[in-house]
């Protein structure tokens, strides 16, 4: 899960940024410590060539040089975040090759749904996706706010529940990657992490075969089932019976998990106090109200 070795645009990008930054803060902080060490090492008590000036108020080069060096790093850091930030909207379409794929993820207490609607098929806890192709990703939460990301395709994302977020990635390599939740959720919270299989595409359709005829089939009742406050053992692969399935959770015609169960009063005060704000600050991130979405199109 090492973010400087991506393996898609998104994720090289945003290891472009994190490397671009350090590098541009290093230009004020190294000159800095060694200004530091040439000043001790020059105004030392046993050097006769350094001039003591008591008298000394204000230079108008000192002051150019001191003020300059800072401006001009904000000036690159702003630019470099802001370009980026465009260039990287979660939400924006990114190309691939063949035909796009479709994935409803869904966060639950303490597992990933992952739904293929066009290829009728879903899976727990694994994620299969072919290489070059353009993933465009929905999500939601069927419980508290959680947090998807796979560190080497790219952007982390925010689920909440009652509203969905969209996310497009793209892997430009075979092989085996790892996705997690980065938002602590309870106490499943360090088995919500997954595996993400990149195959051929001609591997892909093949794997979409091989998980339809799963014995399993997901509807509403199934569903239901997996909403049980618990990890779940391996990686069961199901049959999409109901490819509005997803809509129903995200618009909360199914009802939601209960979530975490708080220690005591004073836990449960917290939540209730910050639920707003926590939802008011995710919404940012490119989710909004799945009805205004809804009513937007």
């Amino acid at each position: 899960m090492n973010i400087l070795d991506p393996k898609g645009p998104v994720a090289y990008g945003n290891s472009s940024i994190l490397i671009d930054s350090v590098v541009i803060m290093l230009a004020i902080v190294v000159p800095t410590i060694v200004a530091i060490l040439a000043f001790a090492f020059w105004f030392r008590e046993s050097n006769p060539r350094a001039k003591h000036r008591p008298d000394f108020t204000y230079s108008g080069r000192i002051e150019l040089v001191v003020w300059s060096i800072p401006l001009l790093t904000i000036i690159l850091l702003g630019g470099v975040t802001w370009i980026g930030a465009h260039r990287l909207d979660p939400a924006r379409p990114v190309e691939g090759t063949g035909s796009p794929i479709r994935i409803q993820v869904v966060s639950m207490d303490w597992k990933w749904l992952f739904i293929y609607p066009d290829q009728r098929i879903a899976t727990i806890n694994t994620l299969t996706v072919p290489v070059g192709a353009s993933l465009k990703f929905e999500l939601t939460s069927a419980s508290v706010m959680n947090a998807f990301f796979i560190p080497q395709l790219g952007s982390m994302i925010y689920t909440m529940n009652g509203m969905v977020t969209r996310l497009n990635l793209r892997a430009d390599s075979e092989g085996e990657l790892r996705g997690l939740s980065s938002h602590f959720s309870g106490d499943g919270f360090p088995d919500m992490m997954f595996p993400v299989h990149v195959v051929s595409p001609i591997a892909f359709p093949e794997w979409v075969a091989k998980t339809a005829s799963s014995g399993r089939e997901l509807n509403a009742d199934s569903y239901k089932d997996l909403m049980k406050q618990a990890p779940v053992n391996g990686t069961p692969a199901y049959r999409l019976a109901d490819p509005l399935l997803f809509h129903a959770i995200s618009t909360q015609q199914i009802p939601p998990q209960p979530g975490p169960r708080p220690a005591g009063e004073g836990a449960q005060s917290y939540i209730e106090a910050n639920w707003g704000a926590n939802a008011i600050c995710s919404a940012s991130s490119t989710g909004r109200p799945f009805r205004s979405i809804s009513q937007s199109r």
